[in-house]
């Protein structure tokens, strides 16, 4: 997959991203190229990248308009999470850094569904407050929308979930 300045892209365990301008620095000794990555939220940061290794830390291109309606659909399912603490932290560890934006869904969709049995832990309640985040930023750019308007889609979604749960089959 070729990227270029300006496309907007997901850095696994990141926020979606701007690609920016391209940075010659000396590593070890030898000049490496990297492509800026600023973040999309606001927050000024950003994360170098160097261009020899943008396919091994999986940075894909945003979602299409297309998808979103899936994504949001796939957020109406059940989806349990694993009972052991450990076992669900490693699970959602590899979830978020899949970079995948249905990977996040499911942490949503299972941390949500534990949240209304039990309190989260506060490392669960930071992976669900993070997978949130990384979402509703990733629906906002894709559809041109204000991150509140895409957050009330995220939680419609949701909405619909519980409400399929309580009505008997």
């Amino acid at each position: 997959m070729t990227f270029s300045i300006g496309n907007k892209v997901v850095y696994p365990s990141q926020r979606p991203c701007l690609i920016g301008a391209l940075v010659e620095k000396v590593v070890a000794g030898r000049p490496t190229s990297f492509y800026r990555l600023a973040l999309l939220d606001n927050s000024g940061d950003a994360v170098f990248v160097p261009v020899d290794k943008l396919s091994a830390v999986r940075i894909r291109q945003l979602m299409g308009k297309s998808e979103i309606p899936k994504l949001l659909g796939h957020l109406e399912n059940s989806v349990a999470a694993s009972k052991n603490w450990k076992q669900r932290d490693i699970d959602n560890v590899k979830l978020v850094s899949s970079g995948s934006a249905f990977d996040l869904a499911q942490i949503i969709e299972s941390l949500t569904q534990l949240n209304e049995t039990k309190i989260l832990s506060p490392r669960d309640q930071q992976k669900l407050d993070k997978a949130r985040k990384f979402l509703i930023c990733e629906i906002s750019e894709v559809m041109g929308e204000s991150k509140n308007v895409a957050e009330e889609q995220v939680d419609n979604a949701l909405k619909l979930r519980k409400d399929a749960i309580k009505q008997p089959v």
